[in-house]
């Protein structure tokens, strides 16, 4: 029913950029929030940066200052502005969506994961 896709992951040299993108698809007639979260080898998943349907963001505070979501609703997709990267910053970055769909008036939805490695 409804898809989600992450892009733009990779490897960078500490405090070099990334920008990752998620867009969703499928029978979607809103979505509410929108978020990333990460998981690197032997840790749990913790969130990264999360935003509202109104716009409003918040952050871990391992990231504020350095991260920006934002989203861009006619497209269904959310972004993740990544800045001054660490070496900490090394996991596998998922998406999260939380969509009413045409059938389901809430439900969640991950997407796949994409790698982030910072690494000289």
């Amino acid at each position: 029913q409804v898809q989600v896709v992450e892009s733009g992951g990779g490897l960078v040299q500490p405090g070099g950029s990334l920008r990752l993108s998620c867009a969703a698809s499928g029978s979607i007639f809103s979505i509410y929030t929108m978020g990333w979260y990460r998981q690197a080898p032997g840790k749990q998943r913790e969130l990264v940066a999360i935003v509202s349907s109104t716009g409003t963001a918040n952050y871990a505070d391992s990231v504020k200052g350095r991260f920006t979501i934002s989203r861009d609703n006619a497209k269904n997709t959310v972004y993740l502005q990544m800045n001054s990267l660490e070496p900490d910053d090394t996991a596998v970055y998922y998406c999260n969506m939380t969509i009413r769909t045409m059938t389901t008036p809430s439900a969640v939805a991950w997407g796949q994961g994409t790698q982030v490695t910072v690494s000289s």
